[in-house]
């Protein structure tokens, strides 16, 4: 398939890491439109004006993406054919940032997917969501219960997960610690409420929606035991490895990532891990280093060669319906 842009049959230019097919599960998509939202939470509802966005970003050292969101998705499809990175599935990390990953989707409908965060608590999110899953062409809602402060089996949380169970999406669901580093850097507060951060929470929810898919990133990020309860129980739920998953250094034993993925193999199997980067910001771009201590990680836990090719990309292609 060849679009307006030029992408081809959809595959990379380069042979995958490893020699494999890789899926990203888990990254997100830093636009123009992500950080003048973010700006306009920190001057109390002012829209600070696109050169002002700019300034911003470049002050922390980073590359200010266009003003066009398909340009920094050509930007980041450039970094999945760098690295052999066959689909990435690219996060609007803030409400009211789909748009432009939407905008992503349509200028690169073979290389990336899309998704989009949704506070349930908000007076438009159930149209939003409809919106977002409908015309923009996104394939799952991601929820931060700790972020917006609710519980993900409430009434609010379950309304916009009947959106998407009725379209076939994708629900991610973030517990544990929730860190956001860009926040503090622009000067925003992170009032985050750990009390809506465990992941037992969305077992009434999962056996309610038994055709849902709910991905818990970063093995449950602290609440890893509650993470392997919730998956021995629910199969519809999935987990993802994303990032440096620096939550082990917090739990009061000792653990590391091989221990932590044999521990995971041994409750939810191979085909329900998926590898993600939590890649998010430009000039470093997607994070290679992850991905290789991750892949040695599973060989030393004892992965095979069929369980290593469904992480890091056979299982996210099933749940997107690839």
């Amino acid at each position: 398939m060849t679009d307006e842009f030029g992408t081809g049959d959809g595959r990379p230019d380069a042979p995958g890491p490893h020699g494999l097919r890789v899926v990203d599960a888990h990254a997100h998509f830093f636009s123009h439109g992500f950080f003048k939202g973010l700006l306009r939470q920190r001057a109390g509802g002012t829209e600070p004006d696109d050169d002002e966005v700019t300034r911003a970003v470049e002050a922390l050292g980073l590359e200010a993406p266009p003003r066009d969101a398909a340009e920094l998705a050509r930007r980041w499809v450039g970094e999945m054919d760098r690295h052999g990175v066959e689909r990435g599935v690219l996060m609007a990390s803030i409400p009211p940032a789909w748009p432009s990953v939407a905008r992503a989707v349509a200028a690169f409908p073979d290389r990336i997917a899309g998704t989009t965060m949704v506070d349930p608590l908000a007076r438009d999110a159930v149209a939003s969501v409809e919106r977002a899953l409908g015309e923009g062409g996104l394939r799952g809602i991601c929820l931060f219960p700790a972020m917006h402060r609710y519980r993900v089996h409430d009434r609010a949380a379950r309304d916009v997960i009947e959106v998407a169970a009725r379209r076939g999406a994708l629900v991610f669901c973030h517990f544990g610690v929730l860190k956001i580093p860009i926040r503090g850097k622009l000067g925003l507060p992170s009032a985050f409420d750990g009390t809506f951060a465990n992941p037992t929470d969305l077992h009434p929810v999962a056996a309610d929606f038994p055709d849902v898919t709910f991905q818990v990133p970063h093995f449950g990020a602290g609440y890893f035991r509650e993470t392997l309860l919730l998956g021995a129980q629910c199969p519809n739920v999935v987990v993802d490895t994303s990032s440096s998953n620096s939550w082990m250094t917090l739990v009061g034993h000792d653990l590391d990532l091989v221990t932590v993925l044999r521990r995971t193999l041994d409750v939810f199997g191979a085909e329900r891990i998926l590898w993600g980067s939590d890649a998010s910001i430009l000039p470093r771009g997607w994070r290679r280093d992850l991905f290789d201590m991750q892949v040695d990680a599973m060989r030393t836990a004892g992965c095979d060669d069929a369980a290593v090719r469904a992480i890091l990309g056979g299982n996210a292609r099933r749940i997107l319906g690839e």
